[in-house]
């Protein structure tokens, strides 16, 4: 019992701090290119054992992510730009294309990558956004996590966060409640215009396995 009232003491010693690292990489990941991506490197690392994919599906997201934004650019060319986001091998797409042909044919192209289970199209047919606007999403998805860092009753690393044009798309393995607290923590962050949910859905007894076995690695 002291043991876990210490670590939840030092837990709120860390937790602000931590929050304005998030928030720090993500503003320099917009400005500095490599610089933002090496410390985010090391920020995202330390997380990455309460990550609750299997470690094949964190190195399957990883490849299905470089084959699409290798393939993808052929498709679309200079007409519009592509993120291709994968969580547990489920692949999510925003961005812009030229027209609605395109727009099927990277699906189409995203849905052949090797060990891809589904794929949400959220492209949208318009030209591609200006620096600014992509550097405003950067900043929304870092206050969205020091958001998430801040809440009392959220696991931050349990949900992934990509923003485009000012709409939050969130993904991740949660319980229906974790689901609903983190859409309204990412609803009320200022700029976000809509929060789409791209969830895949745990029972809290799945949870409670997780948590357990994440408890006994450590």
């Amino acid at each position: 019992m002291i043991e876990r009232q210490y670590v939840q003491m030092r837990w709120q010693q860390w937790k602000r701090p931590l929050a304005t690292a998030i928030l720090c990489v993500s503003v320099l990941a917009s400005l500095q290119g490599c610089v933002g991506m090496v410390v985010g490197g090391a920020v995202m690392g330390t997380l990455a054992a309460t990550d609750r994919r299997t470690l094949g599906a964190q190195t399957e997201d990883k490849a299905i992510v470089v084959k699409g934004e290798t393939r993808i650019p052929n498709l679309i060319g200079d007409a519009g730009h592509v993120n291709v986001t994968s969580f547990n091998r489920r692949v999510l797409l925003t961005g812009e294309v030229r027209d609605a042909q395109t727009k099927a044919a990277v699906e189409r192209e995203a849905q052949a990558i090797e060990g891809v289970k589904a794929v949400v199209n959220e492209l949208e047919i318009a030209g591609p956004t200006s620096f600014t606007s992509r550097s405003n999403d950067t900043l929304i998805t870092g206050k969205i996590k020091a958001s998430f860092v801040d809440a009392q009753d959220m696991y931050a690393n349990s949900v992934k966060v990509v923003t485009e044009r000012g709409n939050v798309y969130l993904l991740g393995r949660v319980t229906q409640r974790e689901g609903e607290r983190a859409g309204n923590i990412a609803s009320g962050v200022a700029g976000v215009q809509r929060v789409v949910k791209v969830f895949e859905y745990i029972s809290e007894d799945e949870l409670r396995s997780l948590s357990a076995a994440q408890e006994a690695a450590n």
